[in-house]
């Protein structure tokens, strides 16, 4: 069974940071790619990055949007079937639910995505 399951949600002052784990079982980890999106209520369901399967040489290709970059940063690790998102310097505007997702290319897609998990609630307020 296909299991997507995020966790490390919760509330957070702005400027303050949170770390989301995305952990997988039920497929081959090693073969997908895993994307991170959000949806703040009201609002569509965006892709805010995506982190490649390892090549030959053991890189990734990470991509993020605008609205994240250098902020936040997209991690795996293989041996525990988990991709992390490290959310520094949290913006009022980055509240949303947080849904990992995987396909077997880096896209931010939501169409494209084979499987989702459930989401976890980010919430930046003070």
């Amino acid at each position: 069974q296909v299991q997507l399951v995020e966790s490390g949600g919760g509330l957070v002052q702005p400027v303050g940071s949170l770390r989301l784990s995305c952990a997988v079982s039920g497929f081959t980890f090693d073969d997908y790619a895993i994307a991170w999106f959000r949806q703040a209520f009201g609002n569509d369901r965006d892709g805010v990055t995506c982190i490649s399967s390892r090549d030959s040489r053991s890189d990734v290709t990470t991509y993020y949007a605008d609205s994240v970059k250098g902020r936040f940063t997209i991690s795996r690790d293989n041996a525990k079937s988990t991709v992390y998102l490290q959310m520094n310097r949290l913006k009022p505007e980055d509240t949303a639910v947080y849904y990992c997702a995987a396909d077997l290319v880096c896209t931010t897609v939501a169409d494209d995505m084979d499987y989702w998990g459930k989401g976890t609630l980010v919430t930046v307020s003070s």
